[in-house]
This record gives C-alpha cells, structure tokens and sequence, in this order.
C-alpha cells in the first residue's frame, strides 16, 4: 500500500512581498510537508483564505478583519516612478505637492489609501500596476507606487524617488482565526523568529492591527512646482579618544 499523500501548507502572497526567507526556514523544520506558494491579485483581501485556497497569507493591509488574526510585519516606503531623464532623478525625495503639476497615473489594482489624489488626472486609469509602469516608460505620466512594486517591476530607463508625505502601504501575516492548526502556528513562529527550540504555545489572539487611512477618495489636487532639496550637510564627527595614561616610574629591579 502506497503512503497517503502530505497535504502542503498553501502560502499566499501579493506582489511585491517576498516570502523567500521564511520558506526557506520552513523547508528546514518542516521537511516533511512541502509549502506551496499561492500568488493572488494585490486587491484579492482575505478572499483566497475565506476561500481556501490557502491556509495563512501575507497581505496588504487594512482588511476587513471579521474572523480573522493580523499580525502587522513592516509598512513600506511609496515612491514616485519617472523617466531617468526627469526633473525628479536630481533630488533625493520628493512630496507630494511636488507632483502637483504632473499627471498621476492610478492603476485599477492601486494598493495605497489616498485621501486624495496628487496631480492632474490621466485620461483613463491602467489595469495594473505593472500597465501604469509601462505608460511611465511612454511619458504618459508618473506613479505612486509602494518600493517593492516598482523593484518588481524594475525598467532601465526608469527610477524613482521616495515620496515623503504619501501614504504608506502595510503588510501583515493573516489567516483565518478559526483555522489556526499547528502548521499555522509553526509558520507563524518562523515569521515572528521563533527558534526552532522554543515554546509553540498557540496565541488566542492577535496583535493589533494599524488603523486604516481613511476612505479613498479622489479630491482637489492642490501643491506647488517640485523643488530640488539639497542633501543635508553631514555633520562630521571625531572619532573619541580614551585618555592617555601617563606612564608610571619604573618600578626598581632587585637583584
């Protein structure tokens, strides 16, 4: 009689997030049940768990968080995709009044909360992300985008600059509460940097999650011409240095 077949641990992850490391640690601890990793739409929410098409996911926040347990991981940096030739290649960062007089593309699957968009509006909004990027190639216009999106996405003749001032975009480990097994628990453990010797006592309940921006909303666009900012000067520092002893009197040799 044949072994029944393993069921693998089904991981889902949006663009833009790399799970690489923890899977890793997982093949390591648990060589016994594969990990398949689940790639879903950036605005799919908590649909592929409520589905069960995965049993945990790394996700953009805020969710609706009816069921389900949130562990927020790191907020990530917006920045701005240009031509290499724009105006904003020559400064460090820039804010969103900057981006006042250029046109704003705003793709169909935008994961940032705005309040209210910068720019002037683009005659028809891309499907993607990665659509918009490619009207950035063409001039059609900017986009503000989360950091990893644009290293997905990543052209030669394109770069970006951080965006100060825009809102940020948060990733979190979700599953579904009612659904938090021991393969659940473990992966949980490998995110949070659990060692593989510690305690794996289930949480009954999660950390918090960061609240949401606000309802997106496109408003009037209000800002000023992009101003070039001069790197802040470093301020030199000298190295600290340990008092000198002064040498003591030789000590006298017997004979």
């Amino acid at each position: 009689m044949s072994e029944p077949t393993v069921q693998p641990f089904r991981l889902a992850y949006v663009p833009g997030v790399t799970p690489a490391k923890w899977v890793r640690v997982w093949n390591e601890r648990m060589p016994d049940v594969p990990i398949e990793l689940v790639p879903v739409e950036p605005t799919a929410g908590a649909d592929p768990l409520r589905e069960d098409v995965a049993d945990i996911a790394l996700l953009r926040l805020p969710l609706q968080r009816d069921g389900l347990s949130v562990i927020p991981l790191y907020t990530e940096v917006s920045v701005v995709v240009v031509p290499k030739e724009h105006v904003f290649s020559a400064v460090d960062e820039v804010s969103v009044s900057d981006l006042a007089d250029e046109t704003v593309l705003h793709p169909l699957d935008d994961v940032l909360d705005w309040v209210a968009l910068p720019g002037e509006e683009a005659f028809e909004r891309p499907a993607t992300t990665e659509d918009a990027i490619s009207h950035v190639a063409s001039e059609v216009g900017v986009l503000v985008t989360p950091q990893s999106l644009a290293r997905l996405h990543h052209r030669r003749d394109l770069t970006y600059r951080p965006v100060v001032d825009a809102p940020a975009s948060q990733v979190g480990l979700v599953w579904i509460t009612d659904r938090t097994t021991d393969h659940v628990d473990e992966f949980v453990g490998i995110v949070r940097g659990r060692t593989a010797n510690s305690s794996r006592g289930r949480r009954s309940d999660s950390e918090p999650e960061a609240e949401s921006g606000g309802t997106s909303r496109r408003g009037e666009r209000k800002g000023s011409t992009p101003k070039r900012r001069a790197p802040e000067p470093k301020t030199s520092r000298r190295a600290g240095t340990s008092a000198r002893k002064r040498p003591g009197k030789p000590g006298r040799r017997r004979r």
